[in-house]
């Protein structure tokens, strides 16, 4: 006990009271308080944060997929606009052959496939070439074999084994991708005339 008593005639020599003591405990509890208060501000905001931007996330999700769906429904508008008039010189083409006129008809679906194939051509889409050069298996595809001497399209005398002589079926690049390859005959150096189906 007479510790206690010199400590506190200590204290309070030095200028200090009892008061002061009790009033800075509390104070320090006060901040305590104060700081456990600030962590929880900090994390409300936190949490409001996180759900705000999973909420947006979440409707942005929703914009894109309804974005794309809208995309995919209409990816093709473009394409359909460029062929709309083809249809029409088709029809134009249908009405001169009602009429007789024969000549009006062949003008009426040159000019139509002339078309077509600009409309194509505007969506990347170019022909394949493939009469009179050698049979290359990744754009073209053999549908039948013939011997050199008898030819198809090409004029000229004699062809060279392995070359295209005749095209059933046109290829056609989508830019630098073969879309549809060229169904074609080949020359061949032996006599004997194949047809694959």
């Amino acid at each position: 006990m007479s510790g206690e008593k010199q400590s506190t005639e200590k204290s309070m020599d030095s200028g200090t009271n009892a008061d002061d003591i009790c009033v800075s405990g509390t104070s320090k509890e006060g901040e305590d308080d104060q700081d456990g208060q600030q962590e929880q501000n900090t994390e409300d905001d936190i949490q409001s944060r996180y759900l705000r931007l999973a909420a947006e996330f979440e409707n942005y999700k929703k914009r894109a997929q309804k974005d794309q769906e809208e995309y995919t429904k209409y990816a093709n508008e473009r394409l359909l606009k460029e062929l709309l008039p083809v249809l029409d010189n088709l029809q134009r083409a249908l009405q001169h052959a009602r009429s007789d006129n024969r000549d009006g008809l062949l003008q009426g679906v040159e000019l139509t496939c002339k078309q077509y194939l600009e409309a194509l051509s505007r969506f990347g889409v170019k022909p394949i070439p493939s009469v009179g050069l050698p049979f290359d298996p990744a754009v073209h595809q053999a549908v039948a074999k013939v011997p050199t001497k008898k030819q198809a399209q090409v004029p000229t005398k004699k062809q060279a084994p392995n070359t295209i002589v005749d095209e059933y079926e046109k290829g056609y690049y989508l830019h630098d991708r073969v879309l549809r390859p060229a169904m074609v005959t080949v020359a061949e150096a032996n006599g004997e005339e194949t047809t694959r189906s």
